[in-house]
């Protein structure tokens, strides 16, 4: 006979690092770390990082914040020393900042291209990297890249933000196959429709559509995504990695 008995994630002694966590996804999931026990450094652009951090803190929850652009090589080091020169070291790193400059590729500015690349793809090469010579040294990591549905599928219109996409599932796969020796998994979340501040700026009639297009007939919550980031950092994931896990009702099939 096989006992079934429930496993509540914990988390306790544990450092995470979640970029793009001022609002939306990545603070949701910075949320759902320090309801586990973890210590969190919220990461953004701008002082709402600090509002955030103020907010949690006053919770009861360990916390602190780095603010910096991702995309430059001193700014990722300093928020992985924060992390390390704060709570003693980094267990966890969650590469979940990006940015959108939708357009037609035909009308697509080389600099929309760019600036989009440089934060949502070389932004987490730079984490991941400036991370993993702290993982190494222990032994043991978890690094959590949030890909999108579009990185894999593609859309009109968001040439710029599919490819990063795309390249942050081939980062992840390459990653996971280095690190693997040294007991750091690494893996990809794949959200589709969540209901964010991103997706409020859209019309009636394009949610309409999207909502047409899921089986499961909703838009998801950065809740659940930040449930599926609690999973694959916790020990019940120690045997999963490279692995590309979607989050979209049915979206992608």
């Amino acid at each position: 006979m096989v006992l079934c008995v429930e496993n509540r994630i914990e988390m306790t002694g544990k450092t995470v690092l979640v970029t793009g966590s001022s609002r939306g996804i990545g603070l949701a999931i910075a949320q759902h770390f320090c309801t586990l026990g973890a210590n969190v450094i919220l990461c953004g652009t701008s002082d709402t990082v600090k509002k955030e951090e103020e907010k949690l803190k006053q919770a009861g929850f360990s916390v602190a914040s780095a603010i910096g652009n991702i995309g430059k090589p001193e700014d990722a080091e300093r928020m992985v020393q924060v992390a390390v020169q704060t709570f003693g070291t980094l267990d966890i790193l969650v590469n979940n900042a990006g940015i959108t400059k939708d357009g037609l590729l035909i009308r697509m500015n080389e600099s929309d291209w760019d600036d989009v690349l440089d934060v949502n793809l070389k932004g987490a090469f730079l984490m991941t990297k400036a991370a993993a010579r702290v993982m190494m040294k222990k032994r043991v990591g978890r690094i959590i890249n949030i890909t999108s549905v579009v990185g894999v599928s593609g859309n009109a219109g968001q040439a710029n933000y599919a490819a990063s996409k795309a390249g942050m599932i081939g980062l992840t796969k390459s990653v996971a196959k280095e690190l693997a020796a040294r007991n750091i998994t690494c893996n990809a979340i794949a959200p589709g429709f969540i209901e964010t501040q991103m997706t409020d700026t859209l019309s009636d009639s394009v949610k309409e559509s999207y909502l047409k297009s899921i089986p499961l007939g909703r838009v998801g919550l950065p809740s659940e995504v930040a449930a599926l980031a609690g999973y694959l950092a916790s020990d019940a994931a120690a045997y999963i990695t490279g692995q590309v896990v979607h989050i979209d009702g049915g979206l992608y099939m």
